[in-house]
């Protein structure tokens, strides 16, 4: 039986179940949501998360909410096939705690340094914004070494590279706001090489094609 997963378009938390979704192999119905129709707010999805956010699945009657939950959900729903986390004991717990980092470090200067440019605050302000998400930067081009972030393709890329992904666009789109080589050379190479995987194609945010 398919579960239904809640979705929103743009959202790279709700992304990073997608891609968990399709990468395990799970059934799911997808359920879009419209956040300028306000159906986050709405009481048919309030009943399913009352912190009015996505992403969201309810799996036979279960519901569940915040990503990070999910996609351990996830994991152990499917115990066969595809991973999300490593079998080993320490890359698993690696990958955890990157994916950890990524929500306590990554995404709070990110969403600072979009709504500068987006908002179109002053040059001061973005500048400002932009250097802490370089230091931020610097972590994470140190923490690939290989093709994925720690051994295979895991959660713990699913979850950064959205946030990633999300950069690059608005900077395709504000490229005099934001500099083009904000991203360091190995984390944009690893976002190159996401970026095509056939299930980041298919799961791209629908706005976006």
């Amino acid at each position: 039986m398919a579960l239904d997963f809640y979705y929103g378009s743009g959202s790279p938390f709700a992304w990073r179940v997608w891609l968990a979704l399709e990468h395990k192999g799970i059934p799911y119905t997808f359920k879009l949501l419209s956040f300028d129709a306000g159906d986050h707010e709405k009481p048919a999805y309030t009943v399913v998360n009352p912190r009015h956010k996505v992403p969201a699945i309810v799996d036979g009657g279960f519901a569940l909410y915040e990503s990070a939950a999910i996609v351990e959900y996830l994991e152990e729903k499917k115990t066969g096939g595809a991973r999300l986390f490593s079998a080993d004991l320490r890359e698993r717990a690696t990958q955890r705690r990157l994916i950890r980092e990524a929500d306590s470090y990554f995404a709070p200067p990110m969403e600072t340094m979009l709504e500068a440019v987006m908002e179109k605050k002053s040059p001061t302000e973005i500048a400002a914004a932009v250097h802490k998400m370089r230091a931020e930067l610097v972590h994470w081009e140190a923490a690939l070494d290989s093709d994925h972030l720690v051994g295979g393709l895991s959660a713990a890329d699913f979850t950064l590279y959205p946030l990633v992904a999300l950069i690059e666009r608005i900077g395709q789109r504000n490229p005099v706001a934001m500099p083009a080589d904000l991203l360091p050379p190995r984390v944009a190479t690893w976002a190159a090489r996401m970026r095509e995987l056939p299930i980041v194609q298919k799961t791209l945010p629908p706005h976006w094609k």
